[in-house]
């Protein structure tokens, strides 16, 4: 049997499949091939009888297992041709990197098992002059078999060795499974179901969808896929559970554990190699059948799924911006159309594409429009900075801030508050000359880091230290920049020097669960107030937060994307959406310098369908997306004379490609806004197409962008990218 394979090797040299003798195994199986002077690891993608080499001089594959499903394998050909990406990277997601290696990943730990008749026969073979080896040897009796680490650390660590020698014990290498987050305890909790969760229940375990649960926070999403993945458990089918963060990762896992305890597995990159291995396989053999986590547990290898759910689909991070790059929603619709499976996001703000699909029938809609607890989404109350600037107050803090931060202290509530914005202060710069500390490699300011000391590049990870006076003119006197998340807890600590203040961003995760500790901690009342940036704004569940204070509301407006205006409006009503959740009312203050801004007079009163209204206009008169398909075309390279030649060529390429295929919306060329990222020099073509027009030219573009791949020049196609910088 001709078996064609891929090699684990992420080159576009070696992007196709080489012929292997092999045995008759399934396709997407894994095998052992000689590939050069090496043995890689490669996946088997087709089969043939025949080969056009010649026979003598194909080299033989050693099977391993098969690790990849039919519908998997669909899902990989439906990727690399829709984002233009090579086979082998598509294929690692769908596996653990402990798959990568020929060896195979068992995790062994030495297990003592009893191998002697009866208890009394062990103790009679003892004696009694060692206590400690009769405890143990009761202790192993008891439990019918223990781990020699666990005997050791209970018993002494010459007990298991000495059982072992007198012929009581008998060592034996076990599978230990690695547990992430073993220490949750959320207990489950009986739901009276509210007639829109009921409705909404009933209308997608009865229709065949795609669906949009739009919901506002706090209505009970949640409840409703935990119901409807008690149906599939019920048929003997698996879900996917996406969710935004890392950092929601935790809760879901808990109230998810509480629910269905062994049945969920969680992946996502925070787990070591051993835990993402055994929750993998767990799920590939059926032991378990939910699969929760970030965009990547969209890959998950359950077999008979019956149910995706896409929580908080609104949220940017459901697109991948580094290779592979893909849009996990629609890779999550052509998986549910492989598997036959019902698909449903949820959101309070859903995405401006999505609602739009919902509107003209591509989803099914349903809407939950009230929270579960007796209190109403509270009116934001909104604080004119400006007003507080001309008044002489310079701190990040109005007073109408400081004072509620204070009653609810008072009454022994707590507060959260967020800043979309980590570090001391965005940059340092001299009020003299003004120089400004900028990144070496990247094109961007560093951000001043006070805890660590430090400069901090935000997009390459590059630390200098703090100048004592400006490099260019000398001067001493060195201002700060805006005010991020470390400056905040500073101040605050200073306003409130009796509360317990925590912070939760990107800088604070020194550990795998540091963010779980933070929020648990938080949850557990440890701490009065939480500072944090957008990972603290969604789907947070804590009682006893009755005021929520959102600093720069308006930050995101200033972003040249657009979607900025959609983008801060989610923002704003997530944040606010935090506060007043359980049997107490909530209360939200948002600091603005565009207080008559049409995003914040929707957004105070949670108004989403005329801010839709309002921005699916703005979008149909300047054609951005979903009325077009915008592409952006990526060109980086570390000689500005490369990435130069390379753009302005694809830039013709595409003018006599639209020349013969007719017009486009829009085509452009120019430096991206950050001119240089690790290094690298960046260029860019903008293409904005009607989506009939993408589909009819796809493959063309890609076509010319392959062209221009090479080893000094780095070339990506990115669709519909959020991030545009």
């Amino acid at each position: 049997m001709i078996l064609k394979v891929i090699v684990d090797l992420s080159t576009n040299a070696v992007d196709r499949a080489f012929d292997y003798l092999g045995e008759d195994v399934p396709i997407g199986s894994r095998v052992s091939v000689p590939f050069g002077k090496n043995q890689l690891i490669g996946f088997v993608v087709d089969k043939s009888e025949t080969t056009t080499y010649d026979i003598t001089k194909v080299k033989q594959a050693k099977y391993l297992d098969s690790p990849i499903d039919n519908d998997q394998l669909s899902l990989v050909r439906f990727m690399t041709e829709r984002y233009n990406l090579r086979t082998i990277d598509v294929l690692r997601l769908l596996i653990p990197s402990k798959l990568r290696k020929e060896k195979a990943p068992q995790s062994t730990r030495i297990f003592l098992k009893p191998i002697t008749s009866s208890l009394d026969e062990a103790l009679s073979v003892i004696g009694t002059r060692s206590q400690k080896q009769i405890d143990a040897i009761k202790y192993i009796w008891d439990r019918n078999g223990e781990f020699k680490t666990t005997i050791g650390e209970l018993f002494g660590s010459a007990t298991p060795d000495a059982l072992v020698k007198k012929g009581v014990v008998e060592k034996d290498n076990v599978h230990e499974r690695a547990i992430p987050l073993k220490s949750l305890s959320v207990k489950d909790k009986t739901v009276t179901l509210t007639d829109a969760q009921k409705d909404a229940i009933n209308t997608i375990l009865t229709q065949d969808g795609p669906f949009l649960i739009h919901g506002v926070t706090g209505s009970g999403k949640t409840e409703v896929y935990m119901n409807c993945i008690d149906k599939m458990l019920s048929e003997n089918k698996g879900t996917i559970m996406l969710v935004p963060e890392i950092s929601l990762t935790p809760q879901m896992l808990g109230l998810f554990r509480a629910r269905f305890g062994d049945q969920v597995s969680i992946l996502h990159s925070g787990l070591n190699e051993s835990e993402r291995y055994d929750e993998w396989e767990r799920l590939r053999k059926g032991e378990s059948k939910i699969a929760l986590g970030p965009r990547s547990a969209i890959f998950a290898p359950i077999s008979n799924l019956g149910l995706i759910i896409i929580d908080e689909e609104h949220d940017g991070s459901y697109i991948s911006e580094s290779n592979p790059r893909y849009d996990t929603k629609e890779v999550a619709t052509e998986r549910a159309k492989l598997s036959k499976a019902k698909l449903v996001l949820g959101s309070a703000t859903p995405n401006i594409d999505t609602y739009q699909k919902a509107k003209d029938g591509t989803y099914t809609l349903i809407t939950m429009p009230d929270r579960v607890s007796k209190y109403k989404l509270q009116e934001i109350e909104i604080v004119d900075m400006l007003y507080e600037f001309r008044g002489g107050n310079r701190t990040p803090f109005s007073g109408r801030l400081l004072e509620e931060i204070r009653k609810t202290l008072d009454k022994n509530e707590q507060v959260m508050i967020f800043l979309n914005r980590r570090g001391f202060a965005s940059y340092i710069r001299c009020p003299s000359c003004g120089w400004i500390a900028k990144c070496s490699d990247c094109d961007v300011s560093l951000s001043y880091h006070k805890e660590d000391k430090v400069l901090k590049c935000h997009y390459c990870g590059k630390q200098y230290k703090v100048p004592d006076k400006c490099p260019k003119c000398g001067n001493i006197y060195i201002k700060n920049g805006r005010v991020g998340t470390e400056q905040v807890v500073e101040l605050l600590e200073k306003n409130f020097p009796d509360a317990k203040i925590l912070r939760l961003d990107m800088d604070t995760k020194t550990s795998k669960d540091s963010y779980f500790k933070i929020l648990e901690d938080f949850k557990n009342e440890k701490a009065n107030i939480l500072v944090g940036t957008q990972m603290i704004a969604k789907g947070h569940d804590f009682p006893n937060v009755t005021l929520v204070g959102i600093l720069e509301g308006d930050a995101a407006l200033f972003f040249s994307e657009y979607n900025a205006s959609e983008t801060t409006f989610q923002l704003i009503t997530q944040v606010a959406g935090r506060a007043g959740r359980a049997e107490k009312q909530g209360k939200v203050i948002m600091q603005t310098y565009l207080p008559t801004h049409y995003v914040m007079k929707f957004a105070k009163n949670y108004d989403y369908e005329h801010f839709f209204d309002h921005e699916i206009n703005v979008r149909h008169e300047s054609m951005f997306p979903p009325f077009t398909k915008l592409i952006r075309i990526l060109v980086s390279s570390y000689e500005e004379k490369d990435g130069t030649s390379t753009v302005k060529n694809i830039y013709k390429k595409i003018k006599a490609l639209e020349s013969t295929t007719g017009p486009y919306v829009y085509v452009g060329m120019n430096r991206s806004p950050y001119k240089r990222l690790q290094s690298q020099y960046r260029f860019q073509v903008i293409i904005r197409l009607l989506p009939e027009k993408f589909e009819e030219v796809r493959d063309e573009i890609y076509k010319i962008v392959n062209e221009y791949k090479t080893n000094k020049v780095s070339v990506f196609v990115e669709l519909n990218p959020t991030d545009l910088r």
